[in-house]
């Protein structure tokens, strides 16, 4: 296991002091407002809950959403409601983050009391990474010490992440410690084999992820709508498949790094795309599910998961691993009939348990956790981190962890 490079909430004097978290509670809602999936909130627990044992005064902050200023839909109140049922203790919601209100609201606040303020992105200043605004939230909330929780944020310097930690001693949670070791590890001292299956819409979102696992991985499995995109670059005529014609020469660079490692003969064992696709019209739940071989895609027609004999050659490469890394979808998972490919995977790896896996976060945890009947238990690690796990595990700097205090040597 990599060591974690920065303190943690458990090296520094908490007890009895007050203290600001950063928790993500960028949770799913249902169209009524309720939450879809409390998976992000479920995992801030641990931390609080060190916190509730040291005797603190816990103040949360945290976004939902994208708003554009003050929208009462994306409040942060239904999370303080669910909070409270897992905590078992009170949970005061404030609705505002900075201010009067929430100055006084903390300043009357036992001793030993857990308060949840309001979304942070109903202030532009937020997202600017405002100095001004972070100077508030730290000097509002009455904190000693800032306690970065929130992985699925620390990828961007905010003022939450970034211009906090200028105010505040700042110190990791044991959420996003967990997270760093964890996915450190996995590609800095895996179990081989080490497969990596990558998927979701986009090749610039996983270049990153791919030149840095080419090295170390003995297959990579490429699904989702970028492997239209290595298709198309393959001069395969995709229908009217999803796929980004402009980024042609970043998959050439792709297969570059993978001809040097393993050579031609045995670059597409290595680096493998799918032989036969399931195929719609449209994008449409009531959509039939036809499979035809990747040469043979009918006109009109576009790919939205990957076919049956490629689902098997994928399981089989997954259950020959010890290490699998998951980072996005397979097909269009939302839909039933094309998460298939998503499926099977996920199911490889639950019949699997002594495969260590590794599931990126966003639409790749929320599928495996709707998935999975035991709550995302039965894979290695489930990410909370969508963007963060990718950068992470791309081997970049994140503002939002470097900020932090320095550990102790």
């Amino acid at each position: 296991m990599v060591g974690f490079y920065k303190q943690t909430l458990q090296d520094v004097p908490l007890r009895g002091k007050t203290v600001l978290v950063r928790a993500d509670y960028n949770v799913p809602l249902e169209n009524d407002g309720s939450i879809a999936d409390d998976f992000r909130i479920r995992s801030s627990l641990p931390t609080l809950r060190y916190l509730v044992k040291e005797g603190c005064k816990i103040v949360i902050i945290s976004h939902l959403g994208r708003p554009n200023g003050r929208d009462e839909a994306l409040s942060l109140r239904c999370v303080a409601d669910t909070l409270e049922e897992y905590m078992g203790l009170p949970v005061t919601f404030i609705d505002d983050c900075v201010g009067d209100k929430v100055r006084m609201g903390i300043k009357k606040a036992s001793k030993k009391s857990i308060i949840l303020l309001e979304n942070l992105r109903f202030y532009a200043e937020e997202e600017a990474n405002d100095a001004p605004f972070a100077k508030k939230l730290a000097t509002d909330s009455g904190a000693s010490y800032f306690v970065q929780d929130g992985f699925g944020v620390v990828h961007r310097a905010h003022a939450s992440t970034d211009s906090i930690t200028m105010c505040l001693p700042s110190v990791a949670g044991l959420l996003l410690e967990t997270e760093y070791t964890t996915l450190t590890s996995v590609v800095h001292n895996p179990k081989h084999p080490l497969v990596a299956v990558l998927g979701g819409a986009k090749v610039a979102d996983k270049i990153g992820i791919i030149e840095k696992l080419e090295p170390l991985a003995e297959t990579i499995l490429i699904g989702g709508a970028m492997a239209n995109t290595f298709l198309h670059a393959r001069g395969i005529d995709m229908g009217t498949s999803k796929r980004e014609a402009d980024k042609i020469d970043e998959v050439k660079q792709i297969y570059a790094i993978a001809l040097k490692k393993v050579g031609k003969e045995k670059v597409d064992a290595f680096l493998q795309l799918p032989s036969d696709v399931a195929v719609a019209k449209s994008v449409d739940s009531r959509a039939a599910r036809t499979v035809v071989p990747v040469r043979a895609i009918p006109s009109g027609m576009m790919a939205l998961d990957i076919g049956d004999q490629t689902i098997e050659r994928y399981v089989a490469a997954i259950e020959s691993a010890q290490t699998v890394i998951w980072n996005g979808t397979l097909g269009l998972a939302e839909i039933n009939t094309f998460a298939h490919g998503s499926a099977r995977i996920a199911m490889a790896l639950a019949t699997h348990p002594k495969i260590v896996s590794v599931i990126g976060g966003g639409d790749t945890a929320d599928f495996v956790l709707d998935w999975d009947s035991q709550d995302g238990k039965s894979f290695s690690h489930v990410s909370t981190g969508g963007g963060a796990s990718l950068e992470l595990l791309s081997g970049k700097k994140l503002p939002g962890i470097e900020s932090l205090l320095d550990a102790r040597r």
